[in-house]
């Protein structure tokens, strides 16, 4: 599958010059990917998107084309304007300079053309346009997901234009992509995360009128002693999610930690006697 116009990209690239373990490996095509793909093992393509998944010695790889995007509307979904642009067009349109590098499958050549590598070396996290966070707020929670998981630190101007916009929220926004950067993030467990998430307003993406809950002791300590795979509600469960499209068990949850704000805890703790209850419904 050796093309010299076929690239390996984004987080599996940045986690390569960190050498640490990516969570997944994402090709990229420069021109048309379905095309490219023709006479291979298909399993499945959007021609929309302009991405394949193929069958290639016994592995299911997925290759996306090149493309560039626009955001008719700020905080939504953005729309396709071309297939097959040139590979800086498409790394143009990602969220952080770390995230916006490529490595040619062929040679290993690096391709940074907005000076990623810098910024991992100096472990900062840089958006690539002051209108990033004003086209896709989401990318707030993915810069605190890659701030704690990685150890690094948002530049200067990165900062500074969060601040602006949560001192200014677009609340017509994608709330079910909120919901995923969300899941993602308060699932690594890291009460840093958290602490974080408070101290610089970002919990204001929640909803309008949002209220600080009162935790004192280290949620990431209990989650550790009680696992479970809706951890990220234990972070979040005692703030206002009525904006997201909740699951029944999720809702449940909810219903749980509404009742805790007003009923004597069952054990010392609102946050403990939630995952107490959420257990036994887990259980059921």
């Amino acid at each position: 599958m050796e093309n010299k116009n076929l690239y390996c990209v984004g987080g599996a690239v940045r986690d390569e010059l960190l050498r640490i373990k990516s969570l997944d490996t994402d090709y990229c095509y420069e021109g048309d990917a379905i095309k490219f793909a023709k006479g291979m093992n298909v399993i499945r393509k959007n021609s929309a998107f302009g991405t394949v998944r193929v069958l290639f010695e016994g592995e299911k790889i997925d290759i996306a084309s090149t493309r560039k995007e626009k955001y008719p509307r700020p905080g939504h979904l953005p729309v396709i304007t071309e297939i097959g642009c040139s590979l800086e067009e498409d790394l143009k349109r990602r969220d952080f300079t770390i995230n916006s590098m490529a490595r040619r499958t062929t040679d290993g050549k690096l391709f940074d053309p907005f000076n990623g590598l810098a910024d991992l070396e100096e472990r900062k996290i840089r958006i690539l346009h002051d209108r990033s966070f004003i086209d896709d707020p989401t990318r707030i929670i993915r810069a605190l997901k890659f701030s704690v998981r990685l150890g690094f630190n948002l530049s200067k101007n990165t900062k500074r234009l969060q601040d602006e916009y949560l001192a200014n929220i677009n609340y017509d926004i994608s709330w079910h992509r909120m919901k995923k950067e969300l899941v993602e993030t308060f699932s690594l467990n890291r009460q840093k995360a958290f602490d974080i998430f408070v101290k610089e307003g970002i919990y204001k993406l929640l909803g309008p009128n949002q209220k600080i809950p009162a935790i004192k002791q280290s949620i990431e300590k209990i989650v550790k002693e009680y696992p479970s795979k809706h951890s990220w509600l234990i972070y979040l469960g005692l703030f206002d999610l009525s904006n997201f499209e909740l699951t029944k068990a999720e809702r449940r949850i909810i219903e749980w930690a509404e009742r805790l704000k007003t009923e004597k805890p069952v054990n010392n703790t609102p946050i403990e006697s939630l995952l107490i209850h959420r257990l036994r419904l887990e259980s059921m």
